[in-house]
C-alpha cells in the first residue's frame, strides 16, 4: 500500500502482512483463575471476568483504528496488529451464534481507555461492550501477551474462553484476525456435541 492510498480499516489483503508466531507468551492461560480486577467498559459498567457466571468469550486486542485518526507508523509491519475492526466486526457478527453456542457473555478488551472504545462500539453497532485495561492491572496481573509501539503497551490479538472465572481455552495468536470468531464458534459447538 502506497502512502497516499487511504487505509481501509475492515478490508485488509492478509498475504500482504505479516503473520504471528506463537512466541509462549499465553502458555500460562488456560487453567487461571483470573483475579478480581474491574473493567470500565463502554456500556458504563465495571466488570471483573473473575466474577462473571458461566461462559464468557473475551477477545484481546490492540487497538481499534479510527477513519480521524492515523494508525501507527509501521503499524502493517508488526506481525499481529493489523485488524482489530475486521476482528469485531467478526464478533459482531457472529454475536448471536456465540449465545446460541454457550456464550452467556462475550466482550473485546484492549489498553485503550473506556472513551476512546465508546467510538468504536458505537460506529461498528457491536452488541457487547469493549473493556479498557488502560491502566494495565489485569494485563499486568496476569502477564497477558503484549507488544510495545510507539512508547504504549498493547495487548497481542488472542481471544479466551473463561468459565466461572477460570481460562478454559485460550486461542493464540490469532490469524487472520476476521476469522476469529468463526474459530470461538466451532470451538464453543464441538464443546457441546
Amino acid at each position: 500500500m502506497s502512502a497516499d492510498e487511504p487505509v481501509s480499516l475492515t478490508h485488509v489483503d492478509w498475504s500482504r502482512l505479516p503473520v504471528p508466531v506463537d512466541d509462549g507468551a499465553a502458555a500460562h492461560l488456560t487453567g487461571l483463575a483470573l483475579p478480581d480486577i474491574g473493567l470500565a467498559a463502554t456500556d458504563g459498567s465495571t466488570v471483573s471476568l473473575a466474577r462473571l457466571p458461566g461462559l464468557s468469550v473475551i477477545y484481546a486486542y490492540p487497538l481499534t483504528g479510527r477513519p480521524d485518526v492515523a494508525l501507527p507508523a509501521g503499524w502493517d509491519e508488526i506481525p499481529g496488529a493489523r485488524g482489530c475492526t475486521p476482528q469485531a466486526c467478526a464478533f459482531r457478527d457472529h454475536y448471536s451464534d456465540l449465545r446460541a453456542a454457550g456464550a452467556d457473555q462475550v466482550f473485546g478488551l484492549s489498553t485503550q481507555d473506556r472513551e476512546y472504545q465508546r467510538e468504536a462500539a458505537e460506529r461498528l453497532h457491536l452488541p457487547f461492550p469493549l473493556l479498557s485495561d488502560a491502566a494495565l492491572r489485569l494485563t499486568t496481573a496476569v502477564r497477558l501477551p503484549v507488544m510495545l509501539v510507539d512508547g504504549a503497551t498493547l495487548l497481542k490479538r488472542m481471544a479466551m474462553i473463561v468459565r466461572e472465572g477460570v481460562v478454559a481455552k485460550v486461542f493464540y495468536p490469532v490469524f487472520p484476525p476476521d476469522r476469529n470468531a468463526a474459530d470461538v464458534l466451532a470451538w464453543l459447538k464441538a464443546q457441546k456435541g
